[in-house]
């Protein structure tokens, strides 16, 4: 298995580790976080059991998902994180959550950004995709930012405490993909 170590301008995409937990709390544990995702906040037992999950597929081979921590270049510490899952047809959903106190910095779009990278550059994918909350404004400009075309909408995607929400989709082709500078090691 060869360990994710992808770096942007700003930032880093590595692998999750054991003591990623308490930053990943601050994140999948806050109400402003998981408001436009399709779970609600995370309890401490609830994240350790992510970043088990995390460390396990990170070793399996095949290697079907990449969930990374997001790091700045210039520190380890955990500001967000990024997942990307494998489908057939050389295809993959990404996701990514990031700390609000980075939240407006353009972090998102460079972290989706690297996803590509990975994805296209590494894996040899042909087409990326993400979904977000009608109502996350602020994760449609930093897909947009990052390259993606709006697609449509998926009715009645997430039962998210108890009531059914839609999805705007976006995605990316390989053909589409403008690299950033970054690194793989």
């Amino acid at each position: 298995m060869t360990a994710v170590h992808l770096t942007g301008p700003r930032l880093v995409l590595r692998e999750i580790e054991p003591g990623d937990a308490d930053a990943l709390l601050d994140i999948y544990g806050d109400p402003a976080v998981t408001r436009h995702l399709s779970f609600g906040p995370c309890t401490p037992e609830q994240v350790d059991l992510i970043v088990e999950r995390s460390i396990a597929g990170a070793a399996e081979e095949p290697r079907t998902e990449y969930s990374l921590a997001v790091a700045r270049v210039d520190r380890h510490e955990l500001i967000g994180s990024v997942r990307l899952a494998t489908e057939r047809q050389r295809a993959a959903s990404i996701g990514f959550a990031l700390h609000p106190a980075v939240w407006g910095q353009g972090f998102g779009p460079e972290a989706v950004a690297l996803l590509c990278a990975l994805g296209f550059d590494h894996l040899g994918l042909h087409r990326l995709w993400a979904a977000r909350s009608p109502l996350n404004e602020a994760s449609a400009r930093t897909l947009l930012r990052a390259g993606m075309t709006q697609e449509g909408r998926i009715r009645d995607h997430f039962l998210v405490d108890g009531v059914w929400r839609d999805s705007i989709t976006y995605s990316i082709l390989e053909q589409e993909w403008a690299p950033i500078s970054g690194q793989w090691s």
